[in-house]
This record gives C-alpha cells, sequence and structure tokens, in this order.
C-alpha cells in the first residue's frame, strides 16, 4: 500500500475520533468521497492499525445508530423555515 493512503487513513481515523465526525463530514474536512472514507477506515486502517481501527469503528457505530435521528431534525428545520 501507498504510504500517503496510509497516512491518510491513519488521518482520516483520527479526526473521526476527535472530533465524533460523520462520514460525510470527515469526507468534505479531507476532500475525498465517502467511500474512500469508509474503505479506509474499515479495510486499510485494519492491516494498518488494528486499534485505531476499532475506536474509529465505534464512533461510525455511534454516528450511523443516530443517523436516522439527525435526518429527521434536518427535515423538521426545513419545514419550520416554509412557515
Amino acid at each position: 500500500m501507498r504510504d500517503y493512503i496510509e497516512e491518510r487513513a491513519i488521518s482520516i481515523a483520527n479526526y473521526i475520533i476527535e472530533h465524533d465526525a460523520t462520514v460525510r463530514q470527515t469526507a468534505k474536512a479531507f476532500g475525498v468521497s465517502k467511500s474512500t472514507v469508509h474503505k479506509d477506515c474499515t479495510e486499510r486502517l485494519e492491516a494498518i492499525d488494528p486499534i485505531l481501527a476499532k475506536e474509529a469503528r465505534k464512533v461510525l457505530d455511534i454516528n450511523k445508530s443516530e443517523r436516522h435521528i439527525r435526518g429527521g431534525l434536518a427535515t423538521k428545520e426545513k419545514y419550520a423555515h416554509m412557515l
């Protein structure tokens, strides 16, 4: 694996852990796609640093379990401005 990819995967995981960031927020911060963030955290990072991968996975799992709530709040906010 290329060095810059490994460095990016580690940086992405650290960003997710430090900021409790979602995949979308992380992708925007690093200028990569959501797919790249997900692949870096699930596949590539597992081979590089399994402990860091596990911690990043915890944050991503929490975000995934809460995303339906964030979506509902966004919709509520959208329609509140229309009234």
